[in-house]
């Protein structure tokens, strides 16, 4: 091996590192909840109502309640780990300190399977929405490159105020909730939540037209409600008081997000009914008008594109936070982890928009792609729990700004659920799930074969593993 591998598989020096730093200091709580929120919110406008067609109201709303606990037990593990291991890599960090540069890998690459993903499924429902609005009338993949070209330059521009107009967004966003919401409740009906004819299916009733297996097929609608919340400690190395911000901003982002997802599910449902609500693209601008209330369609369905927005532009810094840890620590190659003057990840953020395009381009199909990124976001919940639980066990006494109630067996939960989650989303899209594994294949034998042999190992997340473990043998 050559003095410069040699280097590289042990440790870099501090020039290797100031040239791939993040301002610190540069987000507080009340962004960090902005964040969480965003990440999340064009879920509340669209999508969760397919749901309906697997289960039934009750069947989704029961997915929304467990695929709500799976989240509030991740989120409450999550919150602990990210006080103790305040990196840019975050679950993936989490997980190297729990199991190994292995398992550190497969849960990264389950998250940005998620984070590149996810924000290419957004940016064609921006695109169908600003055409179906008639702002404009062009080709798809026009508007999917304009997005990307003006998002990424607003990322690199700086990261304070990239997630100061992203807080703007969001607001917009939850300020249309909230007035569907006002518009709806005097058309509330009860009987309108089944209204769905019962087929014959194992446990079919009127209150669950599909049957048994109907809850299970609403399984991965219950996700759309929280995707991406699990991303606001990515945030860490930018936060002002990582210890102390980031069980706030998790927390808090999910209070906001489960309520405004149960006030769409219920709403919209009771006041037009679910077999109208259902098949709608559009499931609250549909609700409003056929209830009457036309005028505030018009306003939601543009606040609809805000929330697309904001989660395309939040998403967006995800996958660049988690390409960028992974490129400083060796894990991907390390040209990704580059940062600019503004200290933000330029080359991760290019070179996520450019697969993500890609992505648009070849599958041409918007739920498809969120489908895959469903699938990895279940993985990746799965390993992150489990990573909570090990270092529980293997390190009790590690200092940790938050403790999450319940202690393990609130993961333990969360780890259970995430696993049903991942089979139920074989359920719902066999094609994404086998995407998924396709790519686990190709990028767990990179690792194997090239990137394990070329780690940083002075990078934050490797410190914080070495710091875990010779703390671990005190004991």
């Amino acid at each position: 091996m050559s003095a410069k591998k040699s280097q590289t598989a042990d440790q870099e020096s501090n020039e290797y590192f100031a040239k791939r730093s993040l301002k610190g200091g540069a987000v507080g709580w009340v962004l960090l909840i902005s964040l969480g929120v965003s990440y999340t919110i064009s879920g509340d406008f669209s999508g969760w109502n397919y749901g309906m067609e697997q289960g039934g109201w009750l069947g989704l709303a029961i997915a929304w309640a467990i695929m709500g606990l799976m989240y509030a037990c991740t989120v409450f593990g999550l919150a602990e780990l990210s006080s103790a291991i305040p990196t840019a890599g975050a679950g993936y960090a989490f997980a190297r300190s729990a199991m190994g540069r292995t398992g550190g890998f497969a849960t990264g690459l389950a998250l940005i399977i998620e984070y590149v993903c996810a924000p290419a499924a957004i940016a064609t429902f921006i695109a169908n929405y600003v055409i179906a609005l008639g702002i404009v009338d062009v080709d798809v993949l026009v508007i999917v490159a304009i997005a990307y070209v003006i998002f990424i330059g607003i990322h690199i521009f700086g990261v304070g105020e990239a997630l100061k107009l992203m807080l703007v967004v969001s607001a917009i966003a939850i300020v249309a909730l909230v007035a569907f919401a006002v518009g709806m409740v005097p058309s509330f009906d009860a009987g309108n939540l089944f209204n769905m004819p019962a087929v014959d299916s194992a446990g079919s009733s009127e209150l669950l037209p599909f049957g048994l297996l109907g809850v299970l097929g609403a399984l991965p609608y219950g996700i759309w409600f929280f995707l991406g919340v699990e991303g606001v400690p990515l945030a860490a190395e930018e936060a002002a008081n990582p210890k102390r911000d980031m069980p706030r901003g998790l927390i808090g982002a999910l209070v906001i997000l489960g309520l405004t997802g149960f006030l769409s599910l219920l709403l919209a449902a009771g006041g037009a009914g679910a077999a109208l609500i259902a098949p709608s693209d559009a499931p609250l601008v549909d609700a409003l008008n056929a209830v009457g209330q036309s005028d505030l369609a018009v306003f939601v369905n543009w606040a609809g594109l805000a929330g697309l927005i904001a989660s395309f532009f939040s998403l967006m810094y995800a996958g660049s936070r988690q390409v960028f840890a992974l490129s400083r620590a060796g894990y991907l190659p390390n040209f990704l982890a580059l940062t600019g003057k503004r200290k933000t990840p330029y080359v991760a953020l290019i070179a996520s928009g450019i697969v993500g395009f890609i992505l648009v381009v070849v599958m041409r199909d918007g739920s498809l792609i969120l489908n895959i990124a469903v699938f990895g976001a279940c993985v990746s919940y799965a390993l992150m729990n489990l990573s909570h639980i090990i270092l529980r066990l293997r390190n009790p006494s590690m200092h940790r700004g938050y403790r999450t109630p319940g202690g393990t067996v609130t993961t333990l939960i969360g780890f259970v659920l995430s696993c049903i989650a991942i089979v139920s989303t074989f359920f719902v899209d066999v094609v994404a799930a086998s995407c998924v594994l396709i790519i686990y294949i190709f990028g767990m034998a990179y690792f194997s074969f090239y990137s394990k042999k070329h780690l940083v190992s002075n990078a934050p997340e490797e410190e914080f593993a070495k710091l875990n473990q010779a703390e671990s043998e005190l004991r």
